[in-house]
């Protein structure tokens, strides 16, 4: 238990702030006496300051609770209490407040100017101060102390002028009570269990509809994957057959690949031999002809032989001469007559190739005549009657036919995108197909565990029936309800016996009687008071006059001090002080529902900003993830650009090295062509060159030595210009595959843009708009607010008058009660009227009166003490009866709970075999 040892007050109220004045607290028990204005209750309201740190009413605000300076002739004066107290762990522990109160030009100011424990260390012995604010304070002294600061502030330390405080308004009380014994925090617990209890059984039945939304999705999933699977099985049998089919293709068409370049070989092979055995042949013949041409064999000597043998030579040197001019001239006419008669085959093969292509033209235009026709009539498109089709007609029906292909091949493209959405679809429920089997499965799980719970549910309730079963047995039923039946005969002959007594007639007989003496008694008392107290009722007099003149000057004292602020809440007005009360209370009520209304404004206004603030939290991760998605594609670019050309690239320069790739294959496309033409064109030169013996380009005339030199630089050229060609398509290629690669990255470059464009711009502009409707709106919250304070600050004005205006409704109708026995006790001791009886007549009917009333009630407690003995006997008998009753009851419980335990052991039974039942329902869709 905490208890208070001593306390020094310095500046308080009429105490002085030079000097400390000590009180000290003795045990068990402290008096404070004194004459009105010594400060009895100012050493109360320390305490409680001390204790608690609230100021005491009527305080203002702490300016007349500390010293005035203006008594002290000083423009501040500074208050001081030290209150030393043990705590509940019996430690010693010295609060100290100070304040301060200065005198300014027109006004005073209260200030709070430190807050301090001290404490004793137990090792060291040192005191140990700790500041602390006033809130902290104010929470500490009191748990230290054990006691609540309800207590202490309403029971411990009540101001006199707050002791009625039991009288006030239920609502008033009902918050000092919970604030006394802590009843709040229950209060709310209770209703914050009633919402959770409430939320949770609704979550719940929203759990059940969408358990089973998706116990019928998971059904039709199961059943789509099966197709799924089956159809899965079905393509992966057809891509081995593919497969299979497939290789045995290749291997066939390499087959065919090696025999037909056999083939050719051997054929080349045999025109070789059919060649060779043609020239064999002639050669063989031409000997034969010239053996039997020779006439005779020659015999000449060798002398002769060499002779001619020489001019032979000669002869043939001559004729080699002369073969040789004749071989050129032969070899020039075999070349023109060749190139001649290359010509002429070329006519011819023109000739030929442009009758087989006019014969080709012809059946074209005949199958295209065919095809038009089938494709009109197929169509139900018109078609010209004379045929076959000039060109004119050809061309219309054609761009007819294309026009209609057009729009077959845009419904082909609409057939292909609406497959594709369909496929996406059957994707989807796939998955939530699968999704709805995990669920199943889950499901399934839950049932087992339900059985489980059941079937230990069945076992408790029969060892729960088999220990009715041995209760029961106990039990005998008929001895019961004929005890039952003795005992309500008995119950109600006493009762009738009471009834026939009529004690209650008798006592208020005897009542009424006894209370007739009593007004006898009373008025012969008056009688004798009347003769008796002349004297005292003029001191009573004096007292209430007294009385009455120090409750007006209380009533005028806080009329005048308060009367201003009446004003000021009243709008300049000053009601009667009957209708005080009344006004200050409407007004109260009036500011509370604006005050309710401007609150849940401003806690509308609050959401909405906390709502925009959110869509902006929302806005600027969407920005940020744009962002980082732009950045990925541009690392993305980057890193792909750097893999095929390590060089630095920057992807604002996409498009540009995008073009330059593409100029730079058709270049090297160009060059390759060129080249090919060039090298297509060697032959041709070569043969114009030996045919003509001029230069194919300018025409002049070659010589032997300058022909043979061109056809070799030709020939050079054409061997070079291979190489050349290789290095050229490898250019060629490389251009082809840089730029396929650049070119591959231009949907991703296209999104970057589009990204940086227009999606992050739409989202900032759309973050903008946000941040105005946020400053809009909490422009306005902050408005709503302004208007919440002031009247939050009225509200608190009117609510500060509530107190004083209720004392001052008190003290007026005191005054009127006060004014009421004035009149009473001037009018009694002005009646002057003289009695007809002596005091001794008086005093002896009284001395008669109440003889004959001791009797009277002597006889009245007799006869309550019977009806107390009657009603006792009739109140054991019926609770003997109840406790009958009672065990009669417990046993028909006992049989209706062991068949109420029978039923939940059917009942559980059943559940049992519908969950098995329900487990062979889920287990066999699952084996299909």
């Amino acid at each position: 238990m905490s208890t208070v040892d001593k306390m020094l007050i310095k500046g308080i109220r009429s105490f002085d702030p030079e000097n400390k004045h000590v009180v000290t607290f003795f045990k068990p028990l402290t008096l404070i006496v004194g004459p009105n204005g010594a400060g009895k209750t100012t050493i109360i309201e320390c305490l409680k300051l001390s204790c608690t740190g609230e100021l005491p009413p009527n305080a203002r605000s702490g300016h007349s609770f500390i010293h005035d300076p203006k008594v002290a002739g000083e423009t501040e004066t500074k208050g001081q209490i030290k209150l030393r107290f043990k705590t509940a762990a019996r430690k010693d522990v010295v609060s100290i407040r100070s304040f301060q109160l200065t005198q300014k030009a027109s006004k005073m100011e209260f200030k709070a100017i430190e807050s301090v424990l001290q404490t004793i260390n137990p090792h060291t012995g040192e005191k140990v101060c700790l500041s602390y604010r006033c809130a902290d304070m104010d929470r500490e002294i009191p748990a230290l102390m054990g006691v609540s600061k309800a207590i202490l502030e309403n029971v411990i330390f009540v101001h006199q002028d707050e002791s009625n405080w039991p009288l006030q308004d239920p609502s008033t009380l009902k918050k000092k009570f919970d604030d006394i014994f802590s009843a709040t925090r229950y209060t709310k617990a209770l209703e914050v269990i009633k919402k959770l209890h409430k939320d949770q059984a609704q979550e719940i039945k929203t759990y059940k509809l969408k358990l089973e939304n998706l116990q019928t999705l998971k059904d039709a999933a199961y059943k789509l994957r099966e197709s799924i699977a089956q159809d899965q099985e079905k393509t992966e049998s057809l891509k081995i057959q593919i497969q299979e089919l497939e290789n045995s293709i290749q291997n066939l068409d390499a087959k065919i690949h090696h025999t037909e370049s056999t083939l050719k070989d051997m054929r080349k092979l045999q025109e070789q031999i059919s060649i060779k055995t043609a020239e064999r042949s002639t050669l063989f013949k031409e000997q034969e002809r010239q053996y039997a041409n020779l006439e005779e064999e020659n015999e000449d000597t060798d002398e002769e032989l060499n002779e001619w043998k020489i001019k032979f030579e000669e002869k043939i040197a001559i004729l080699e001469s002369k073969i040789g001019k004749l071989d050129r001239e032969m070899n020039d006419t075999e070349t023109k007559s060749l190139f001649l008669k290359q010509h002429v085959n070329d006519y011819i093969r023109e000739i030929s190739r442009l009758q087989t292509e006019t014969d080709a033209h012809m059946s074209l235009k005949n199958e295209r005549d065919e095809i038009i026709q089938k494709l009109c009539a197929r169509h139900n498109l018109v078609l010209p009657s004379n045929s076959p089709f000039n060109d004119d007609i050809a061309s219309n029906l054609t761009n007819r036919l294309k026009s209609r292909l057009l729009d077959l091949v845009k419904d082909l493209q609409d057939k292909k995108t609406s497959n594709d959405v369909e496929v996406k679809t059957a994707e989807n429920h796939y998955w939530d197909a699968n999704n709805h089997w995990k669920n199943i499965e889950a499901q399934k799980q839950a049932k087992i565990e339900i059985k489980n719970s059941i079937l230990n549910r069945i076992t408790e309730k029969k060892v729960e029936l088999a220990s009715f079963e041995e209760q029961i047995s106990h039990v005998n039923l008929s001895h019961i309800d004929e005890r039952e039946k003795n005992m309500r005969i008995e119950v109600e002959r006493k009762t009738n016996q009471l009834a026939e007594r009529d004690f209650e007639s008798s006592i208020r007989q005897k009542q009424s009687e006894l209370y007739g003496l009593e007004q006898q008694i009373k008025v012969v008392n008056r009688e004798k008071d009347i003769l008796a107290c002349d004297s005292e009722d003029r001191v009573k007099l004096s007292l209430k006059k007294a009385e009455l003149e120090n409750q007006k000057k209380k009533h005028r004292k806080i009329i005048n001090e308060y009367k201003d602020r009446v004003r000021g809440v009243l709008k300049g007005r000053l009601p009667p002080d009957k209708d005080l009360k009344k006004e200050i209370t409407q007004a109260l009520r009036t500011l509370g529902i604006e005050f309710d209304d401007l609150n849940s404004k401003s806690h509308e206004a609050e959401k909405e900003v906390n709502m925009l603030q959110v869509k902006i939290r929302e806005a600027n991760n969407n920005l940020a993830k744009l962002k980082k998605d732009m950045e990925s594609r541009k690392r993305f670019i980057e890193s792909k650009f750097q893999s095929f050309d390590h060089q630095s690239f920057i992807i604002d320069s996409y498009i540009k090295i995008l073009d330059s790739a593409k100029e730079k294959r058709d270049i090297q496309k160009s060059k390759y062509n060129i080249a090919d033409g060039m090298r297509q064109m060697f032959d041709p030169f070569e043969r114009v060159a030996r045919a003509h013996h001029m230069c194919p380009c300018c025409e002049r005339p070659f010589s032997t030595e300058e022909e043979d030199e061109f056809v070799k630089k030709q020939r050079v050229k054409a061997a070079s210009s291979a190489e050349h060609m290789k290095v050229l398509a490898l250019e060629s290629s490389d251009a082809d595959s840089h730029f396929q690669q650049l070119d591959k990255l231009r949907l991703v470059y296209e999104e970057y843009v589009k990204i940086g464009k227009e999606t992050i711009p739409n989202v900032e502009k759309s973050l903008q708009e946000l941040t105005e409707e946020l400053d809009q709106k909490s422009q306005a919250l902050d408005d709503v607010l302004g208007v919440l304070a002031q009247i939050k600050s009225d509200k608190e004005a009117v609510e500060a008058l509530v107190q004083p205006v209720e004392t001052a409704d008190r003290l007026f109708l005191e005054i009127q009660t006060w004014h009421k026995q004035v009149d009473d006790l001037e009018y009694k001791l002005d009646f002057r009227g003289q009695g007809i009886k002596s005091l001794e007549e008086i005093q002896s009917e009284l001395s008669t009166l109440q003889s004959a009333k001791d009797n009277l009630h002597n006889e009245l407690e007799q006869l309550r003490d019977e009806q107390r003995y009657v009603e006792n006997d009739l109140s054991h008998i019926q609770i003997r009866w109840h406790a009958l009753r009672e065990e009669k009851v417990t046993a028909a419980n006992m049989f209706r709970d062991v068949k109420k335990v029978e039923e939940e052991i059917e009942r559980l039974a059943e559940e049992k075999d519908q969950v098995d039942l329900d487990q062979k329902v889920d287990f066999h869709p699952i084996l299909l």
